[in-house]
């Protein structure tokens, strides 16, 4: 089947986040909205034709995430990521960063060290101030051809008997890498030599583009497996983030109950029933569909690639190899950073995530989320190049 990604749905006056916080967040709606991480692209229609099915069914009330879900989920991961999970180990939550913040709860203490590795999601971060953990900070390097890698001597340089958990982003948002396993392997030696949790936030994880190939950290080893927490679910791949539904894959007993412990007393209850079918019709017909989202995202990728190509004493973008978040390096253009996004929003008219809120590492960056129809992506560029060029080539 061939699927169509050259226009998508109008989001404006609906209540998608991304539109109605314009305003708030730029000072103007005249801004192409490309900052917060869903897709300007429609929901596949395998996933709206279970909930149309559901609705069949006059009575929408408390249901459980019937074991099917899980299943189709488990058997996605076994298929696409040679992971394999059983069904006690899943648990629900409506959002990797709720699910998180548990894990924080669940294996540190107040003043207890949980270590990010930053530019990273600002949730990461904030999640641990927010629950008053020590923060440690463990910044990527970035290598002359723009690619990060992790900084293993400063890792082991920051550890103490207080620190308590990791939490891993894999694929990395927003610098795209997807991790090797050698590069995961090295995480793993420290993290068992200094009985370090790892939370990995793999909600990422089916949009990798080839060659590069996503490996579960809990697939690593029977080692790995037994101190992994994995946050994996539907929302990005899917376009899925408004049903609230992902999930966490828990192996080892212990750990799941102290997870659950704290997870019982914030109460996630079970979702909805509408992201139950969807969250299963995803994982049960979504293969084809997105293996034809990648090529397109890729070639919207491309777009922005050759764009930057034309101004290389300006604009940089850093190598992807998974997800739709392109890290534009904008710092020779010489601009501070509220500079920076005063340009984007006044110039360019586009709304972008500022790199200064993934960590000061992320100053002179921004993140653009190029999961847009062609239609819109041809609009974006044409914006950016048009700014650009009347700002540099006067």
């Amino acid at each position: 089947m061939k699927y169509d990604f050259s226009s998508s749905a109008d989001r404006e006056n609906t209540n998608a986040e991304k539109y109605t916080l314009r305003e708030k967040l730029f000072g103007t709606e005249d801004v192409v909205p490309v900052w917060v991480a869903d897709m300007d692209i429609n929901t596949p229609d395998f996933v709206l034709d279970a909930v149309k099915e559901r609705l069949k069914h006059p009575i929408i009330g408390y249901e459980d995430v019937p074991a099917s879900a899980f299943l189709a989920q488990i058997e996605w991961m076994k298929n696409e990521h040679g992971i394999e999970f059983d069904l006690e180990d899943m648990l629900y939550s409506h959002s990797v960063v709720a699910s998180m913040g548990v894990a924080i709860e669940a294996f540190s203490k107040e003043g207890e060290g949980v270590i990010v590795q930053t530019p990273v999601y600002p949730p990461f971060f904030n999640s641990v101030i927010k629950h008053k953990r020590k923060l440690i900070k463990n910044p990527l390097k970035q290598l002359s051809n723009g690619k990060y890698v992790f900084d293993i001597e400063d890792l082991k340089s920051k550890i103490n008997e207080k620190t308590k958990l990791l939490l891993l982003s894999s694929p990395h948002n927003p610098v795209g890498r997807v991790w090797t396993k050698k590069e995961l392997e090295e995480i793993l030696e420290v993290c068992l030599k200094y009985n370090i949790v790892v939370f990995s936030d793999e909600i990422h994880s089916d949009l990798v583009y080839e060659p590069n190939k996503h490996i579960p950290f809990a697939s690593l080893s029977h080692e790995a497996r037994e101190i992994t927490v994995t946050a994996i679910g539907v929302g990005k791949t899917f376009n899925m983030a408004g049903f609230a539904m992902s999930s966490v894959a828990i192996p080892n007993k212990e750990l799941r109950e102290r997870f659950t412990e704290v997870y019982k007393r914030v109460h996630f209850a079970q979702g909805t029933v509408f992201g139950h079918v969807g969250f299963e019709a995803a994982y049960m017909y979504g293969k084809e569909w997105l293996e034809e989202l990648k090529i397109h995202l890729l070639g919207n990728f491309h777009m922005l690639e050759e764009l930057c190509q034309k101004y290389p004493e300006r604009i940089k973008i850093t190598p992807i190899e998974a997800t739709y978040l392109a890290w534009l390096d904008c710092r020779e253009m010489k601009f501070s950073d509220k500079e920076l996004r005063e340009f984007f929003v006044k110039e360019a008219r586009l709304g972008l995530n500022a790199g200064l809120s993934f960590g000061r590492e992320g100053s002179g960056f921004m993140r653009l989320n190029f999961a847009l129809s062609s239609a819109k992506m041809s609009e974006v560029v044409e914006q950016l190049d048009s700014a650009l060029k009347n700002r540099f080539w006067k």
